[in-house]
C-alpha cells in the first residue's frame, strides 16, 4: 500500500474544520480514510519551505533510496553545508525521515502538492 502525504495551503480553521468533519463521520460509523496532510498558512510560506532544491532532493532520495547527507550532496552537485539545512529542514516537517543507521529517506511514495488560484 503506498504511503502518500497532500501538501497545500490552508489556515488552521480549515484544518481544524476538516478534522471535525471526519471526527463526525467516524462517530456515525463511516469508515473514514487516514490521511496524512501538510498544510502551509499562505502559499509564501510553502514556496520558501520547499523550493525548487528541496524538491530535487526528495526525487533523488525517493529514486535512490536512503543515503547518508555526503552522498545526497554529491549526487545533488550541491555543498554539503546547504544539503543539511536542507535536510534538517524537510526532517522537522515531516517530508523526510531516517533509517535505523542515520541515512536520510523519503517516507511517502507519493507527495502530492494541490494549490488553488481562488477559494
Amino acid at each position: 500500500m503506498a504511503k502518500e502525504i497532500h501538501i497545500g495551503v490552508g489556515d488552521s480553521a480549515s484544518t481544524a474544520k476538516g478534522f471535525i468533519d471526519a471526527w463526525k463521520r467516524a462517530e456515525q460509523g463511516e469508515k473514514v480514510k487516514t490521511e496524512q496532510r501538510l498544510n502551509f498558512e499562505n502559499l509564501e510560506t510553502l514556496l520558501r519551505t520547499l523550493t525548487s532544491g528541496r524538491w530535487g532532493l526528495l526525487k533523488i532520495l525517493r529514486i535512490n533510496g536512503a543515503m547518508s547527507i555526503r552522498a545526497l550532496a554529491k549526487a545533488l552537485g550541491r555543498d554539503y553545508k546547504n544539503v543539511y539545512t536542507d535536510v534538517k529542514r524537510l526532517e522537522h516537517i515531516g517530508l523526510i525521515g531516517r533509517t535505523k543507521d542515520g541515512k536520510v529517506e523519503v517516507p511517502w511514495n507519493i507527495v502530492e502538492a494541490r494549490l488553488m488560484l481562488a477559494a
